[in-house]
């Protein structure tokens, strides 16, 4: 089977990023470290990678709540496996940990498994905990090695949904197919759950007691266009969230269901050492709760979100990038800090060899809309900094 063009453009601005993406994608790596061969057509693969990142904002706390005064609290470690069992059928598993203020705390998991079977060209089933082909990126989000900046753009890819977003427990349907001179599609179908870790902040107003997804469906479909490095495609994501809230200061309950539509759309042209890329999302979200007084029923509130985003290949190991990226978290309401976020970010990764990347990275942000409070002292978004900074240093090794 050819891949599509369109799999693996992130190797084209990263020295050694095909091992990684390579194996989460479920595709064989000329590169990978074979360590078992058990019999003739089998082999088994094993990678790993290790990050530390530091972290410093002004104004803020921004993902963790000391990232203000700058934080070490930003590790991952993972380690996966996967085998190539028959001519067809693959397995592969990822063990990960992380710490990223109060969230992971270094409590190891099963990040992602499946077992995946390619009948033909364009149809093949995937089974497990699979990635979720949500725009352009969410399937490679967990590899730092596989793209430019330390953080993609939040207004689509927020980092502390990761855990939420990554991956769905069930079944996708996927292919690929030319269609001659007008290119060729690749397809993604999904459907199963979400198994979602609740992290209470301390001292937050509301208490999150345990969250269940009775479902996830969705896909993705690409069009590889006829011009050398141009893809363009459509995602679509329907879910539904059904949790207990509690207010510790009175001990009052209510059962909230949130029903949640996300969309996006996408574009992207990767050609030699250049990458721009470019996506649309909205999401639908609503709820009903069963006490209005303990967390209110809403009608449905849509969100706008958008990124532009370059980046080129100076020398083997030198890559400089900038995106733009715009959340608006309620299209009805789009003036007051808090309904808006802007973030114009720059960063410049290092390729000390093939085997360990330095990412240094600052964004400007105009705007609070998307931030937790709860690490901010329990102030409303509308009284935090609006114009603040925030940087990043990141350094990687994988194998």
């Amino acid at each position: 089977m050819r891949e599509p063009r369109g799999s693996m453009k992130w190797i084209r601005v990263g020295a050694g990023a095909l091992l990684a993406i390579g194996l989460a994608a479920g595709l064989p790596s000329a590169r990978a470290a074979e360590i078992l061969t058990p019999g003739e057509g089998m082999a088994l693969e094993a990678h790993g990678f290790v990050g530390q990142g530091a972290i410093k904002s002004t104004g803020n706390n921004y993902l963790l709540a000391d990232s203000k005064r700058g934080s070490l609290e930003f590790s991952e470690v993972g380690l996966n496996f996967t085998a190539q069992l028959t001519e067809r059928l693959r397995v592969g598993m990822q063990f990960f940990a992380r710490k990223l203020g109060a969230v992971g705390n270094f409590n190891a998991k099963t990040d992602w498994f499946y077992l995946d079977y390619r009948w033909k060209d364009w149809l093949g089933i995937r089974a497990g905990r699979v990635k979720l082909p949500f725009g352009l990126y969410n399937d490679t989000s967990d590899i730092d090695a596989a793209r430019v900046p330390v953080l993609l753009p939040g207004s689509i890819y927020p980092v502390n949904d990761r855990d939420f977003l990554l991956a769905q427990t069930g079944f996708e349907l996927y292919g690929y197919g030319s269609l001659g001179a007008a290119g060729a599609l690749e397809y993604r179908l999904y459907a199963g759950t979400i198994f979602v870790q609740v992290n209470n902040v301390p001292g937050a107003p509301l208490v999150l007691q345990g969250v269940d997804v009775p479902y996830v469906a969705g896909g993705r479909l690409m069009w590889e266009a006829p011009v050398e490095g141009l893809r363009v495609g459509g995602s679509l994501q329907a879910l539904r969230l059904d949790t207990g809230i509690l207010v510790p200061t009175t001990g009052a309950t209510a059962l909230v269901r949130i029903p949640a539509l996300l969309t996006v759309g996408s574009l992207e042209y990767a050609v030699g050492d250049l990458l721009l890329a470019a996506e649309y999302s909205r999401w639908y979200v609503s709820d009903t709760s069963s006490d209005t007084t303990v967390f209110p029923n809403m009608s449905t509130i849509t969100s706008e979100r958008a990124y532009a985003l370059g980046a080129y290949r100076v020398r083997r190991w030198l890559t400089p990038g900038a995106y733009y990226s715009v959340l608006f978290g309620n299209v009805d309401t789009r003036s007051g800090r808090e309904n808006r976020l802007h973030d114009v970010a720059a960063t410049i990764r290092f390729d000390i060899n093939a085997h360990w990347i330095v990412k240094l990275e600052g964004h400007y942000l105009d705007g609070t809309s998307g931030l937790d409070s709860a690490l901010n002292g329990a102030m409303p978004l509308g009284a935090l900094t609006r114009q603040w900074f925030l940087f990043l240093l990141r350094t990687t090794a994988y194998f």
